[in-house]
């Protein structure tokens, strides 16, 4: 695989009808994707009945000046594992940086940071992530799985999450209504 292969930076599109119901309309942050596998963040579906002011308090953070903004779904692998994605304006300890799109955070320093009103200016936290072994991904974006779409900080961070597999189409020039949820073989 070439660099240019890489997928980090890049938002991953779930294709209508991939066969996998975990991923319905699912957009993932393409953090990490290498030789080693691949690491993406989900950003379009909601954890309902938790949002941030709860998880900090379940670990022991005082809210302080958070915003209580809802969690989001990261993905079906290591749900109870927090992920922060949020603007360059911020970084610590073991942050990585996912151009275009953000910064990845996993430690506690970043969501004490928001909670004193000293973290970064936009951020999203979710639970749990996404992950490949090597060569899985690209066999299932071979199969009619994903589509690997520009990465756009704006999708992250302003637009509202139940907007943004939609979105992130028609910034691609696509509308997603045409799409079929089957492909065909010549």
């Amino acid at each position: 695989m070439s660099d240019a292969e890489y997928l980090a930076g890049r938002l991953l599109l779930a294709m209508p009808g991939m066969g996998d119901s975990r991923f319905d309309h699912a957009v993932i942050a393409m953090c990490v994707h290498d030789e080693h596998g691949a690491l993406g963040i989900g950003i379009g579906d909601v954890r309902e009945g938790l949002t941030l002011h709860g998880l900090l308090e379940d670990i022991g953070i005082d809210p302080g000046v958070a915003p209580d903004v809802p969690v989001l779904n990261g993905g079906p692998v290591e749900t109870a594992r927090g992920f922060v994605l949020h603007t360059n304006d911020w970084g610590g300890e073991g942050s990585v940086t996912v151009n275009p799109l953000c910064q990845l955070s996993a430690s506690l320093d970043v969501l004490r940071a928001i909670a004193d009103g000293r973290g970064p200016a936009k951020f999203l936290v979710a639970l749990g992530y996404a992950g490949w072994g090597p060569g899985q991904l690209e066999g299932e974006m071979r199969h009619h799985g994903w589509y690997a779409a520009q990465g756009h900080s704006d999708i992250l961070f302003s637009t509202p999450t139940g907007r943004r597999w939609t979105q992130t189409w028609k910034h691609e020039g696509i509308d997603p209504s045409h799409l079929v949820g089957q492909t065909g073989s010549a």
